[in-house]
């Protein structure tokens, strides 16, 4: 099984490094995001509040923009290789229809983590003086949420009848989320109804976790964030298990 997994996630991230624009954008462009804007406030120079943002704030968007991508480019990928008859053939394999997909899970993981290296290399020079984030804890943050949030991409993939649909009903899916995760404004800050949608969005807690660690919280801090994106993967993933369509 683990042979079968090694070899089909080498096939994928292959198939995947040969379309440039999807590539580009699912590591380059928060890259880029992270790096222009960071250099955008160092010319600056102003403000303790933009250097807070650029603190805290700046690198966790841009991460959150990379897991972004990630989930999106999945949903487009399963859906173009349902349409085009590719699941099916592959469910037709020896290989057990879990290793397929836990091979797509790990390219995004594997990707996700290449990004977050890049964007840490490239950015280094914007990151405010006296701030020694602690990359290992934040990469493994990142990759859990990034792990919770693919649940996500296998339900939306699950749905969307074609790939024609499959990055719109994507975006349209996260990145409200994003606006409810606490990034640009305490979640205690909005209305009732908005803390609500919050917290049941597991984006909320991928952030929270993200911050927290990234300014050097223990991870015992948000024990209850890691256990809500295990629970919203959980859940995600058992309802896609009964719903997801192989042609």
């Amino acid at each position: 099984m683990l042979r079968g997994l090694g070899k089909l996630t080498w096939i994928e991230i292959k198939i995947f490094m040969r379309e440039p624009l999807g590539a580009i954008g699912t590591i380059v462009v928060p890259v880029l995001v992270f790096v222009f804007v960071g250099r955008a406030m160092a010319s600056k120079g102003q403000a303790l509040s933009m250097n807070s943002f650029a603190r805290v704030g700046l690198p966790v968007m841009a991460s959150i923009l990379i897991v972004i991508s990630a989930v999106l480019s999945l949903v487009t990928i399963i859906s173009i290789y349902r349409e085009g008859g590719i699941l099916k053939r592959l469910r037709a394999t020896p290989l057990r229809p879990q290793t397929i997909l836990s091979a797509h899970v790990l390219v995004k993981l594997l990707l996700t983590a290449a990004s977050l290296l890049l964007m840490v290399l490239a950015g280094k020079r914007y990151i405010p003086p006296g701030v020694h984030p602690p990359i290992f804890s934040f990469t493994v943050a990142l990759v859990i949420s990034t792990w919770s949030l693919l649940s996500i991409g296998f339900l939306i993939a699950s749905i969307v009848p074609t790939a024609r649909f499959a990055q719109p009903v994507g975006a349209v899916v996260l990145y409200p989320m994003v606006g409810l995760s606490g990034l640009f404004a305490p979640v205690a800050s909005f209305p009732p109804v908005f803390r609500v949608l919050a917290h049941l969005s597991p984006m909320n807690y991928a952030v929270s976790l993200l911050q927290g660690i990234w300014v050097g919280d223990p991870w015992s801090a948000h024990l209850a964030d890691v256990a809500m994106l295990i629970m919203f993967f959980m859940l995600f993933t058992a309802i896609s298990a009964r719903i997801f369509r192989w042609e």
